[in-house]
């Protein structure tokens, strides 16, 4: 057994990954509106209507012309004589039209009748049989949604390469909106190698190992929006893992191999990959723990990655190189993280050159914000994973940090509050 004949900085691996991806953007598709949550929109929407179409009212009262009730007061109200309703969704033919001195009760929603120009709220006024007194002034267009305020016709509602969240579908279906473009959702295929894997629920024998980095990593592409197919966990067998990769590129659009990834006398992803064609691998070998073994490359102009089979090894080659790809794939910008600073319960050492990753658990005692690392190491240990709620970075040029020091975290889970 030999060590990797070299090995990339993780500065450099991301780079050459931003090389091999970025021009993969997929096509586009239309789907319905309420299946379009969490897709990437393929063009720019503008508004079709003005939004809303029509003046309406914003609340209930009585439509007004504003200068009527100027000067009104509970001491001095103003008397205006009712000519009748207005309801949302009647016709504007069947509204009164409103002259000096006159009011309509209207509701939520209804159209403002023709010539009244505001709304006073039913609860500034004194019903009196067949007119109301007004004892508080409106001004011109208050308690009014004039129409267009919301959208106007032709302006851009949702921009080519948002992802679609619930308050767009929601603007979407008030501007009558049933089907919008989107980019088709990325399929990738996945496999394990490892004669020693079964799967979940198998019955075990001697030897065995349950393969628990699949399922998770299953997990996390669904959670992207990806389309899965799983071609099982291969034998420790050249020709077999071959076959399975060339499947995988039949199929999807990249292809994600977990263990067989490393230097071993078993360890013969790499060479499957570069027996299938050109380039080849791009990067086999990155200078970041845990996650040594991770790699990528491009066969049959489709990106192949290998990932770990140790679980939390195969989390941080996913999060920072596959999550990566599958965003700039779908034209995303990468996502905003969720972070705290806090101080370190304990030093943390980290080798030169080497980007660390570190499970840490993040407590807050009063104002106070601390940060626990659980372990460097380890990367088979999923319990680190479990039982902790966020990941502190180390940087290829921070030899450590010293405890008490001060250190940024990304959350990924709750903070813990520790009482006393």
């Amino acid at each position: 057994m030999e060590g990797f004949p070299t090995l990339v900085s993780f500065k450099e691996s991301r780079r050459k990954l931003t090389e091999v991806i970025k021009y993969r953007i997929l096509e586009t598709v239309e789907v319905a509106l309420e299946d379009a949550l969490n897709r990437v929109c393929a063009e720019d929407i503008v508004a079709p209507i003005d939004l809303p179409e029509f003046d309406r009212s914003a609340v209930d009262g009585y439509a007004v012309v504003a200068e009527d009730t100027f000067g009104s007061s509970p001491n001095n109200p103003v008397e205006l004589k009712l000519i009748g309703k207005a309801y949302a969704g009647m016709k504007p033919s069947d509204i009164p039209k409103i002259d000096r001195g006159k009011a309509v009760e209207i509701y939520t929603g209804a159209r403002l009748p023709e010539g009244a120009n505001a709304v006073v709220m039913v609860e500034h006024t004194n019903k009196l049989g067949d007119s109301i007194e007004v004892l508080y002034p409106v001004s011109p267009y208050q308690n009014v949604s004039k129409r267009g305020e919301d959208y106007r016709k032709g302006e851009l509602v949702i921009r080519k390469g948002t992802m679609i969240r619930p308050w767009h579908i929601g603007a979407l279906a008030a501007l009558n909106i049933p089907k919008v473009k989107v980019l088709r959702k990325a399929r990738f295929a996945i496999l394990s190698t490892g004669s020693e894997l079964v799967e979940v629920g198998s019955e075990l024998k001697e030897g065995n190992v349950v393969n628990s980095s699949k399922p998770m990593l299953k997990s996390l592409l669904k959670e992207l929006g990806c389309e899965v197919l799983d071609l099982g966990t291969i034998p420790d067998d050249l020709e077999k893992i071959k076959e399975s990769i060339k499947e995988g590129l039949r199929v999807a659009d990249a292809v994600v191999i977990t263990g067989g990834t490393s230097v071993g006398e078993l360890d013969l992803v790499p060479e499957a990959i570069n027996s299938l064609g050109k380039p080849g691998l791009v990067v086999h070998g990155i200078m970041m723990r845990p996650g040594k073994p991770t790699g990528f490359g491009i066969i049959d102009n489709k990106p192949v990655f290998m990932l770990s089979g140790l679980p939390v090894a195969a989390l941080v080659g996913f999060q920072n190189f596959i999550k990566p790809s599958i965003q700039m794939m779908l034209g995303l910008s990468e996502e905003p993280k969720i972070t705290v600073i806090g101080k370190l319960t304990r030093r943390i050492a980290n080798p030169h050159g080497v980007m660390s990753f570190v499970r840490v658990r993040v407590m807050r005692k009063g104002d106070a914000y601390y940060i626990e690392p659980l372990m460097l190491t380890g990367s088979g240990l999923i319990s680190t994973l479990t039982k902790a709620n966020g990941m502190l970075t180390i940087p290829e040029d921070v030899e450590g940090y010293d405890e008490g020091e001060e250190v940024e975290v990304e959350l990924f889970q709750p903070i813990e509050t520790v009482v006393g």
